[in-house]
């Protein structure tokens, strides 16, 4: 019947994003290290469900750049270089630029005083910043990352173009799978990460776009020179 099959879709569709997100979430927490390999078959008992679902989970994983495909082999993590977390910060800073430029001329309204789910989408968007902001100065990478993605996934979507939005999310998985790579490697994170969230907030929502470059600048400056120092070893 149409409606079974529709279910059973449904339901492998759900499956696949979860065994996504679960495997995505393993890497950020250095469980799964650059360079380990593993199978269709090992994921698929490690969650105790069929191959399908996880292979195609990890096919999209692939897709975003954060697995390889080993030819006959199976999969495993990409190793990333010092070079592309340079490259994927500049692409995100590329969209981000583009989403202020968009703000700086008034293209869309990003917090009217006169607009109280505009407004109250933004108040939760500062709370998680509060939240990776907390994270960040305790020296909690994992907590960071969780509330870190989720902040800018949620500013991004105040921009009005879920397209952007979605392009930047990639972006930043990447960039923190790249990061985490050498961020593991210390012991003590305290004072370490970046924990300019609601400064970046509170720019927006004054409409104060210089700021809010200066703010991403910053940012984008920090985070590559403590990669490349850690990565000097």
């Amino acid at each position: 019947m149409p409606g079974s099959s529709g279910n059973g879709s449904v339901t492998r569709s759900t499956l696949r994003q979860q065994i996504a997100d679960a495997l995505r979430d393993e890497v950020l927490a250095g469980r799964l290290q650059p360079g380990q390999e593993f199978t269709v078959k090992e994921i698929a008992e490690q969650y105790g469900v069929s191959a399908t679902p996880v292979r195609e989970a990890l096919v999209d994983l692939s897709a975003q750049g954060l697995l390889d495909a080993d030819q006959h082999r199976g999969f495993h993590v990409h190793e990333y270089s010092v070079a592309d977390y340079r490259g994927i910060v500049g692409a995100r800073s590329l969209v981000t630029d583009g989403m202020f430029h968009a703000l700086d001329n008034g293209h869309f309204r990003f917090a009217e005083a006169d607009d109280p789910r505009r407004a109250a989408a933004l108040a939760g968007v500062r709370r998680r910043g509060e939240e990776a902001q907390r994270a960040a100065l305790a020296g909690d990478l994992t907590v960071l990352i969780g509330y870190d993605l989720r902040f800018w996934r949620e500013l991004g979507s105040l921009f009005g173009n879920p397209y952007l939005s979605d392009f930047l999310h990639r972006l930043r998985v990447q960039s923190w799978v790249c990061a985490v790579q050498q961020l593991r490697r210390l012991t003590d994170l305290r004072g370490a990460l970046w924990s300019g969230h609601t400064d970046l907030v509170d720019a927006l929502a004054q409409r104060d776009v210089k700021t809010a470059r200066s703010i991403v600048a910053a940012y984008n400056a920090h985070s590559l020179a403590l990669i490349e120092r850690l990565a000097d070893g």
